[in-house]
């Protein structure tokens, strides 16, 4: 308490001064326009700073939650796609279910472990036997191809990547429709090669590189990356193409498992056929 009395005795010059500049201030303000406008446009300048910064931090918060959201809904997109239905035109076909035809479906996971500097890469995501994933189910992310599912648990999936030595994925160039094999020589994550692609189709820098359809995992038309390199040295009459692979597997954090809902009456059929003309 002295010290406060002996504070107040030292400034009290200084503290009145400063009572009577607020009390003047305020008197100024609530009798005068011009200076109550400009008050309330500072204040309102200052409260549009303050709520903006303060709106900048919660999104920040926010952004996993709303990657989440957006890739559910792009998992939904996706699977209503005209690319993920099969067609059907013959007058007899009288069931009326629009889910009947829908030949591939879209859940998303978020990548829990994920690996890129390896020759033989893996990746884990946080999705299972109980979200409905499967072995050889085949895996994209937003931007492109990914891979195929081999192992699964109750809550989580492994995944063989493009970037595997053991991975082959049936691809085609998108301009002419040619079909080749995508392959990974073990180097940079970046990169993977195309074989099987005949010389006698014309290739340029940048063609785009799609899955082609023909296998069971993956729809036609996902992208699978951009040829940077083509050469023609061995003379067996196909290209070796270096491409530009269209998913960067080191910022990988969501991807989508597609189901081919057809995948086993497309087994069973190849299967039969096999058989009968052995």
């Amino acid at each position: 308490m002295e010290q406060l009395i002996a504070f107040i005795k030292k400034y009290n010059f200084i503290l009145v001064f400063t009572i009577l500049m607020v009390t003047s201030i305020v008197l100024i303000v609530r009798t005068t326009y011009y200076q109550q406008s400009m008050v309330l446009r500072w204040n309102t300048a200052l409260a549009g700073i303050w709520y903006g910064n303060v709106a900048r931090v919660d999104e920040y918060f926010a952004l996993k939650e709303e990657n989440d959201r957006l890739a559910k809904e792009n998992a939904y997109l996706r699977a209503h796609q005209a690319e993920s239905y099969v067609s059907y035109t013959a007058t007899s076909f009288e069931i009326n279910d629009t889910t009947y035809n829908q030949r591939y479906t879209f859940t998303e996971a978020q990548v829990i472990k994920n690996s890129w500097a390896q020759k033989n890469n893996y990746i884990m995501i946080n999705k299972g036997k109980r979200q409905g994933i499967a072995r050889d189910m085949a895996v994209m992310s937003p931007q492109g191809i990914v891979g195929v599912v081999v192992n699964c648990s109750q809550n989580f999936a492994t995944i063989m990547p493009v970037l595997h030595m053991s991975s082959s994925n049936s691809v085609k160039v998108k301009r002419i429709g040619t079909s080749g094999t995508l392959k990974w020589n073990g180097r940079d994550y970046r990169y993977a090669s195309v074989t099987d692609i005949p010389t006698t189709h014309k290739l340029v820098p940048n063609d785009t590189i799609i899955t082609s359809g023909i296998a069971n995992d993956f729809p036609e038309g996902i992208p699978v990356g951009y040829v940077s390199d083509i050469t023609d040295d061995h003379g067996n009459g196909f290209y070796d193409i270096t491409i530009r692979l269209a998913t960067d597997f080191n910022k990988l954090s969501h991807v989508y498992v597609i189901q081919n809902r057809f995948r086993e009456e497309q087994e069973e059929l190849t299967n039969e056929t096999i058989n009968e003309i052995q």
